[in-house]
């Protein structure tokens, strides 16, 4: 069986696995094609150590600064 991923925008929706927070990557492992999701915080401190693991590593932390940029400009 092959699972083929469809990278689409993380929504507040999509929660960190380690603390809840609204998750900004989605990291797929290579050996499972399973997902786990990351605030920006918890993938800095994991970063090194999982991405030689993953087949992709959607990365959306810049959205953070677009969103503080437009409130301080508002």
């Amino acid at each position: 069986m092959t699972t083929a991923t469809a990278t689409r925008e993380l929504t507040a929706l999509h929660r960190c696995d380690r603390c809840g927070a609204q998750a900004y990557v989605r990291a797929v492992l290579q050996s499972s094609g399973g997902e786990l999701l990351f605030c920006g915080h918890h993938a800095r401190a994991v970063e090194s150590t999982l991405r030689p693991q993953t087949s992709e590593w959607q990365d959306e932390t810049a959205r953070l600064t677009e969103k503080a940029q437009s409130t301080v400009e508002a």
